[in-house]
């Protein structure tokens, strides 16, 4: 049943209008450049990403995760448990989709492409930048696994911690590491007003990137 307290709610887009002429010939260092605007905008999380990925019988799911670079201007690149449920699906569908999100400038760009894992030794020097509670917690955590209580994750944190006392930075897990989207179609969405928003729309050919406009 409609909820007139939900469909009457709407954001009238107006800032900026996004052209064919506006963008550059690759759509990785297009999103750069629009990820510069955010971090200069200082928008609230600029690389949080809602990362889709699929079972074998279809079933999608997704989550909120970080982006952590952008390698050779060729790829997506985030971290993640390997057992975690994402990680299962991505073992037997290596393929996957993110959307960005940026409200304070009106902005979307939704990715798709194939995943690959990342290099064990950018894996490596991920985990080990990170604070240690953060690499006692990847150790710790059997992510998306279940667990009795919240004491018993805490109970884990402290072995892991008592285990590696005097040791910073830890050993990477082999569960925990990296991966790396290779786009194939990237979107650039733009609001606009009367809900006629812009979307151009990257493909991937064997000659490059091909550009177009979506209705939308």
């Amino acid at each position: 049943m409609l909820d007139s307290h939900l469909a009457d709610l709407r954001q009238t887009y107006a800032q900026r209008s996004l052209s064919e002429a506006d963008v550059l010939p690759d759509a990785v260092i297009q999103f750069r450049a629009w990820l510069d605007e955010a971090l200069a905008a200082q928008v609230e999380e600029p690389t949080a990403m809602v990362l889709a990925t699929a079972d074998a019988q279809g079933q999608p799911s997704a989550r909120v995760v970080l982006l952590k670079g952008l390698p050779n201007d060729a790829g997506f690149l985030f971290f993640t448990n390997y057992d975690s449920r994402k990680g299962q699906e991505l073992a037997t569908q290596p393929r996957a989709a993110l959307t960005f999100f940026w409200p304070a400038l009106e902005r979307q760009v939704r990715v798709e492409g194939t995943i690959e894992k990342a290099p064990e030794e950018v894996s490596t020097q991920y985990f080990q930048s990170r604070p240690r509670s953060s690499q006692v917690g990847a150790w710790a955590s059997p992510q998306s696994q279940l667990v009795t209580s919240r004491a018993e994750l805490e109970q884990r944190e402290q072995d892991v911690a008592a285990q590696f006392e005097g040791q910073d930075p830890l050993p990477r897990p082999a569960h925990w590491g990296g991966y790396v989207l290779r786009p194939h179609r990237v979107e650039f969405w733009q609001g606009r007003p009367s809900r006629l928003h812009d979307r151009i729309v990257y493909d991937r050919t064997a000659d490059g990137w091909k550009r177009s406009r979506l209705a939308p």
